[in-house]
């Protein structure tokens, strides 16, 4: 692709057509598919199976009858869900974005939000690896739960990849912007040389 047949921001020029085929194909679409995978999978186990109740009504969380652990993966979990629903469509939609302080605006919050929610997925972990290990086998009878715990904590994990990466791969299109404004300044020096 002519470097200056790109829009801003590494995308098509404002209005063109989007192609499905490409778009799933894209990096970024593959991250953020995957991370909202794992978001759904760390969300699902504790709300289904991160609670047991030991001979009475009360539900305890499995990760050492700690609840705060089980409220912050559920938290994490969902609203990066629905972060990646988000900036799924935001990519989708990213070409149609016409006004270049947009299109920047949306790439910033791309990459500080998938930093930012990396840091918490790192959180996550840490606090459920850790509420697991302190948890008694006398606290789960039958290991109730126990896979989900482990799910939860291994998704917890490669959220953090996924999401980490995904500041990378929004990167390359500020990076394409910046390269379209070098070689057009790198150009314009030129001919002013050999004038």
């Amino acid at each position: 692709m002519d470097s200056f047949s790109l829009g801003s921001f590494g995308a098509g020029r404002a209005g063109t057509t989007i192609d499905p085929i490409v778009f799933a194909k894209q990096p970024q679409t593959i991250l953020r598919v995957l991370s909202w995978i794992f978001s759904l999978v760390v969300f699902a186990s504790i709300v289904n199976e991160g609670y047991v109740n030991m001979g009475s009504e009360r539900l305890h969380c499995v990760f050492n009858k700690n609840a705060d652990a089980c409220n912050y993966g559920v938290f994490v979990g969902l609203v990066g869900l629905l972060a990646c629903s988000f900036f799924f469509l935001l990519d989708y939609k990213f070409s149609s974005i016409s006004s270049v302080k947009d299109r920047k605006k949306a790439v910033m919050l791309e990459i500080g939000f998938s930093g930012f929610w990396a840091f918490l997925y790192f959180v996550s972990f840490c606090f459920l690896a850790n509420q697991w290990s302190r948890t008694t086998p006398d606290e789960l009878p039958l290991n109730q739960g126990a896979d989900a715990a482990r799910a939860a904590i291994a998704f917890s994990f490669f959220s953090i990849i996924t999401w980490v990466r995904s500041c990378y791969a929004v990167t390359p299109t500020c990076t394409a912007h910046t390269h379209v404004h070098t070689h057009i300044a790198v150009h314009t020096r030129h001919a002013f040389h050999v004038i």
